[in-house]
């Protein structure tokens, strides 16, 4: 797939010379809207390429991952790999790392060198505990974030323990918050002229969608307990069985719909109920709620339940794996599923730019490419030649 219109980041050139997630996610999303993005990667390659679910030897996750992108081999701590890494940086807007603090200095293209070379660059570094504070130095995964932000210990059953989601989800929300702080750097160079350093930790993007927890403890010295698909907030908020053993999850936020699931399911007169007039009242009573709403899901099958409540207006949505998401027709309607042709496995189908524009919308181009498929492209335009590309390569410099 090809933009048939003027890309929204079309003539931005971004390096990714970061590994595994959040970093080289970041990059995607500012690939999906036309970003040239450059993956440079060291010639064993980044450790998404095996990460998950692999098909005749082809890692699944980095087609996904390195879409849009074109792939270089590199080794920046090599004397010739750090000329060729100053020489892309000099005409680029934005450079993606994530390797521990001091790293890139101590190979001699830190913040002070690229900036000579390009001061309109934007660095984005990108590490599990940022580049200060007594931690910094500590190898971080999205796995301890989840941990320090807050999230494990309030996700989970009450009597459980602590609970870690099954993706990387710390990662995924890093990527977005570095993304949008790339864009806001750039969006003050068009002011200033200047780059800048983005700092991101990947401990803090995720302790910011954690609502009032912190602010609950400051001022109450209340700590929110595990409550399992249980809301604090309201009830009824959980996940149901219906009688053909598929499950639902429903949400009653706003206090319209808390009224119209209690119509629905036979218990009228609990709406009346004083407690019943806010969230944190019904969710001092959320067993008697679940026990009605509960009941009355497992006397019927999934498709009756979600018909039931969509007439009702209620909200409620049935709890889908991959293979229903494929075959959901409101999905296919958004175009939330794209399919590309890879040239390693022929058609596959993931996940397209997660939202629309109305003028210039991102797209999927080009899946996850080989490792260093573009080496010689790439440095080509730099000037490096087949016999020196063939020198680095036995150098072990590409």
């Amino acid at each position: 797939m090809t933009f048939d219109h003027p890309a929204a980041l079309e003539g931005l050139k971004v390096l990714d010379a970061s590994t595994l997630f959040a970093g080289p996610l970041a990059a995607t999303l500012l690939g999906d809207h036309g970003a040239d993005v450059i993956k440079i990667e060291h010639p064993r390659g980044d450790p998404a390429r095996t990460h998950g679910a692999q098909k005749d030897g082809v890692g699944l996750w980095w087609k996904m991952l390195a879409r849009n992108k074109r792939a270089i081999t590199l080794v920046l701590s090599t004397p010739r790999g750090r000329e060729l890494f100053l020489d892309l940086a000099a005409d680029a807007d934005v450079v993606i790392e994530n390797f521990r603090p001091g790293t890139l200095e101590r190979w001699g293209v830190g913040p002070d060198e690229l900036r000579a070379r390009n001061p309109r660059l934007v660095l984005a570094r990108v590490t599990g505990f940022g580049q200060i504070g007594p931690y910094a130095s500590r190898p971080g995964f999205g796995t301890l974030a989840e941990a320090m932000s807050g999230f494990a210990a309030m996700t989970g059953e009450p009597d459980g323990p602590p609970t870690l989601p099954p993706f990387g989800l710390a990662d995924g929300v890093a990527a977005i918050t570095t993304a949008f702080g790339i864009m806001t750097a750039l969006r003050a160079r068009e002011s200033t002229g200047r780059g800048q350093v983005l700092d991101t930790a990947i401990i803090e993007p995720l302790l910011h969608l954690l609502g009032p927890g912190l602010i609950a403890y400051d001022q109450l010295g209340v700590l929110q307990p595990r409550t399992g698909n249980r809301s604090t907030n309201n009830a009824p908020r959980n996940t149901y069985r219906c009688s053909d053993g598929r499950w639902v999850a429903v949400s009653t936020s706003a206090q319209s719909i808390a009224e119209r699931v209690m119509r629905l399911v036979g218990t009228p007169e609990l709406i009346d109920e004083p407690w019943f007039a806010s969230g944190a009242g019904r969710a001092e009573h959320v067993e008697e709620l679940d026990a009605a709403v509960g009941t009355w899901i497992a006397a019927r099958d999934r498709d009756t339940v979600v018909e039931a409540f969509e007439k009702a207006e209620a909200a409620v949505a049935p709890i889908y794996t991959a293979a229903d998401v494929l075959a959901d027709p409101h999905f296919t309607a958004l175009g939330s599923i794209v399919t590309i042709d890879d040239d390693e496995l022929g058609p596959v189908r993931f996940q397209n730019v997660p939202f629309r524009l109305s003028e210039t919308p991102g797209a999927v181009r080009t899946t996850g490419p080989r490792l260093g498929a573009h080496t010689a492209e790439v440095l080509g335009g730099l000037g490096v030649g087949a016999d020196e590309l063939e020198q680095l390569r036995a150098q072990g410099v590409v």
